[in-house]
């Protein structure tokens, strides 16, 4: 078995099995955050996320991170782009209806033990989603990463749908998985609209009448801020937990806050690595260990040692830009001759 696959099953002798969690108390008007798993022996895990033609991140990212961690994983596909390695060539988005069609479809016949969302890029899919997460039972854990930019640097998320992900999205989400640069530019947005600035989520929206300075100093403030107070501002948004990771740190330290207690996930740099679709990786394997019964923290200290194995085994070789990262140990699978 590959290293990639050793680090979300136990090895035989002693192991424990990952404990069990139990949903809060039902709030009549509020949506749950915590969800036992269900009795079905191999959980199913839906990624409602974009399609990225060079196999790097995206579905594709999710769908190995799902296999590698051993729950079945399904789709609703929100974008399709023309993609590699170095840049992204072209952007469709999926009509809303057909996002919506696509998650009833697996709800209905397969279940949903869990739910990674991923690329949203406008109003209209966010709408979409939102609608889709409507139709599932109201204690699915949710586990959004606010994809904005790509790899190569195109932008995936259009700036009026900055304010819709924090409005729509953040408040009904188990976890949100922001990077340090994400987590920025959605605390900058909040010190906006808390100094009367119209734009709520975007670090470059416009400013409200009244106290631009004040709300101008506020942005820049949080512009520079660590992980820390990052997750405290997100986490004031309404989601259960934030997990801000720590690739853009100087230490490769996430950091994850319920509201109550902040805990720093440390692990390994490797700047040899391939890290395109580390943060699909990360987010999938997330959701999947909390369909698979982990508790929170456990589930993010897992996902960490997924995406870092990842990237350590990425496939440097693959195009001419940031490889992409290997969730299955592709070279370890390869037949000897």
């Amino acid at each position: 078995m590959s290293a990639a696959l050793d680090s979300c099953f136990p090895s035989p002798g002693g192991a424990r099995e990952p404990h069990r969690w139990q949903p809060a108390g039902v709030v009549r008007g509020k949506r749950p955050k915590l969800l036992a798993v269900t009795a079905r022996t191999i959980p199913a895990v839906l990624s409602i996320a974009g399609s990225d033609s060079g196999g790097g991140a995206g579905i594709q990212a999710d769908l190995k991170a799902f296999a590698a961690c051993g729950v079945h994983g399904m789709t609703a596909i929100t974008a399709l782009t023309a993609q590699n390695t170095i840049a992204v060539d072209a952007v469709v988005a999926v009509a809303p209806e057909m996002i919506v069609a696509q998650v009833r479809a697996v709800a209905r016949d397969i279940g949903v033990d869990a739910v990674k969302i991923g690329m949203l890029g406008t109003v209209a899919t966010i709408d979409a989603v939102v609608a889709a997460l409507d139709e599932l039972p109201p204690a699915t854990p949710i586990v959004l990463d606010p994809v904005m930019v790509s790899e190569s640097g195109s932008q995936l998320l259009q700036d009026d749908a900055r304010d819709a992900l924090v409005t729509k999205l953040l408040p009904r989400v188990t976890v949100t998985t922001p990077n340090v640069p994400e987590a920025r530019v959605i605390a900058a947005g909040i010190a906006r609209a808390g100094a009367g600035g119209t734009g709520s989520a975007s670090a470059r929206g416009a400013e409200g009448a009244g106290g631009a300075g004040e709300a101008e100093s506020g942005a820049a403030d949080l512009t520079r801020a660590d992980a820390p107070e990052l997750a405290r501002a997100i986490h004031a948004l309404g989601p259960t937990i934030v997990v801000v990771t720590g690739g853009h740190r100087e230490q490769a330290t996430d950091v994850l806050f319920d509201g109550r207690t902040l805990v720093e996930i440390p692990g390994a740099r490797f700047p040899d690595g391939a890290a395109h679709g580390s943060g699909c990786t990360h987010s999938s394997a997330l959701a999947a260990h909390l369909a698979l019964g982990y508790e929170p923290v456990a589930a993010a200290r897992a996902a960490k040692a997924v995406a870092a194995r990842a990237v350590r085994d990425g496939l440097r070789e693959i195009g001419r830009g940031a490889g992409p990262v290997d969730a299955l140990g592709i070279r370890d699978n390869q037949p000897r001759r």
